[in-house]
């Protein structure tokens, strides 16, 4: 059963929006083929998206939220459920009618080694999208290019040298660039700075954050790290086990976060003043990990919590609840969240 949906933000049409999102993979067939086990990958996410808005979609890694990034932009197939792009169907097209989207939403991948043709040059990668739509060619693909490189703070000297003479920090700008010279409207960037030094990070982080303001871009920001997102995102989802088990905006959520998988993930980011913690310290969750290929009933961390209680938080399917009329935007999958005074973040800086 489809859940309700969760606005972007009231009075804003959005501009993306998941509708009970399936992703499962096969993992074991029998002698005629069909599947007999399956991994739950991704299991009824019901996301939206407002124009100029970001997103940041949190978990830890093997949570799903890679896969529902991929799913969006159409890198991988959803087993059911829709994902509408500004009203359109994405999920019910085929190559052909999914094409004119494409330049409308682009990626930014996690890895700026693996994610960049090493036999090619950055003319190529950058310009690559234009051509394959035909968009730009002779002279004017060369400015576009150049143009380009030096809004994401490389010099169009640089264009004939292939990704083996950059850095870390230097490649991610290459994928920035490529990603945005189509002009996209959405933009996935699947932990685009997890792989860079911190004071790297900080710099794409802004880098970011001025091409958002300059050309309007909306943002699913993916990452395993809430410190990273915490002055970039407007709202933010926590996901586990393939589920959204919170969403709010990120000043709420910090403050006070309503589901205990939420409240352990915030107790492990750094804050070197123990006394803005607002916390007792570290949460250390067990490793005991629900089998993807065979759901619990309940709530799937239960396992892990230190709040749950037998035979409630174990037992029927929890749906993703909207708290008071004073709370409206904020959305909790958790049968206690009412009860539990969870502690969040109280002036902590990324």
């Amino acid at each position: 059963m489809t859940e309700p949906q969760i606005p972007a933000q009231r009075g804003a049409p959005p501009l993306l929006e998941v509708r009970d999102l399936h992703v499962r993979f096969p993992v074991r067939r029998n002698l005629l083929g069909r599947t007999t086990m399956e991994n739950h990958a991704v299991t009824g996410v019901d996301l939206a998206l407002r124009p100029g808005e970001t997103l940041a979609l949190v978990g830890e890694s093997g949570c799903g939220k890679t896969t529902l990034g991929r799913t969006i932009v159409g890198a991988q197939k959803a087993t059911s459920g829709s994902v509408l792009f500004d009203g359109a169907d994405l999920t019910a097209m085929n190559g052909r009618e999914r094409a004119p989207y494409r330049r409308q939403i682009r990626m930014v991948f996690q890895d700026p080694f693996s994610s960049l043709n090493p036999r090619f040059t950055l003319r190529q990668i950058i310009g690559d999208p234009l051509v394959a739509t035909g968009e730009a060619r002779g002279s004017e693909l060369e400015d576009r290019i150049a143009e380009m490189m030096r809004r994401v703070g490389l010099s169009p000297d640089y264009m004939d040298r292939y990704p083996h003479a950059f850095s870390g920090g230097q490649r991610q700008r290459v994928n920035i660039a490529r990603a945005l010279i189509v002009g996209p409207r959405l933009v996935v960037a699947d932990e685009p700075v997890s792989a860079l030094d911190v004071s790297v990070r900080a710099q794409i982080l802004n880098l970011l954050r001025e091409l958002q303001g300059e050309y309007g871009l909306t943002y699913l920001f993916i990452s395993h790290d809430l410190s990273v997102v915490e002055n970039l995102a407007d709202r933010v989802a926590v996901m586990y086990f393939g589920r959204i088990v919170e969403l709010a905006d990120t000043a709420d959520l910090y403050e006070r976060p309503r589901h205990p998988y939420t409240e352990a993930l915030m107790s492990a980011v750094p804050i070197p003043d123990p006394a803005l913690r607002g916390r007792g310290g570290r949460i250390l969750l067990p490793d005991e990990l629900p089998d993807p290929t065979d759901p619990p009933p309940g709530c799937a961390f239960a396992r892990r919590c230190r709040h749950a209680e037998e035979g409630r938080c174990d037992t029927g399917a929890i749906a993703l609840e909207r708290g008071p009329d004073s709370d409206a935007g904020h959305a909790v999958r958790c049968v206690r969240h009412e009860e539990l005074d969870l502690q969040g973040i109280v002036g902590a800086e990324s």
